[in-house]
């Protein structure tokens, strides 16, 4: 007689197969699915070489598809404003400074001649991708405040 467990995943009975003594998820496609995203979450938190090899693995595949985002952006255009609406949520509950702040220039100085990189900012602060090679030529001294 063979007994009845319960899958960890769905919570439903199930009877395990006389091969895999162990077995504790059912044989439904979204039960293994957990069980294979279970065990890996499982595998990366204890064997630092399954870890490195992964994050190798990734990079690799990222240097080979770098335009991915890009393109799928392009292709999903509801993806890519659900995106921006959340972003935005995100910049309103944050308590301090924009993200894309590192070239703020602080200096209490008069900005000088040369070339700048311009990026536009949306209304929540986020950086776009956009960005302009610009040359600023000052063309007088900037004249001391009236006293």
């Amino acid at each position: 007689m063979k007994s009845t467990r319960i899958c960890l995943a769905c919570g439903n009975p199930f009877e395990p197969l006389l091969h895999v003594p162990r077995q504790r998820y059912c044989s439904s496609k979204a039960c293994q699915r957990a069980r294979r995203r279970d065990w890996q979450t499982h595998r990366l938190r204890i064997d630092d070489d399954y870890r490195d090899n992964q994050a190798r693995a990734q990079a690799k595949w990222r240097a080979g598809h770098s335009g991915y985002w890009r393109e799928y952006r392009a292709a999903h255009p509801a993806y890519r404003e659900r995106n921006r609406c959340m972003q935005k949520t995100r910049n309103a509950q944050r308590n301090f400074e924009p993200i894309a702040n590192m070239d703020v220039i602080r200096s209490q100085q008069p900005l000088g001649s040369g070339f700048y990189v311009l990026r536009g900012a949306d209304d929540a602060g986020a950086a776009n991708m956009g960005a302009w090679t610009v040359h600023i030529a000052v063309l007088s001294a900037p004249a001391a405040p009236p006293i």
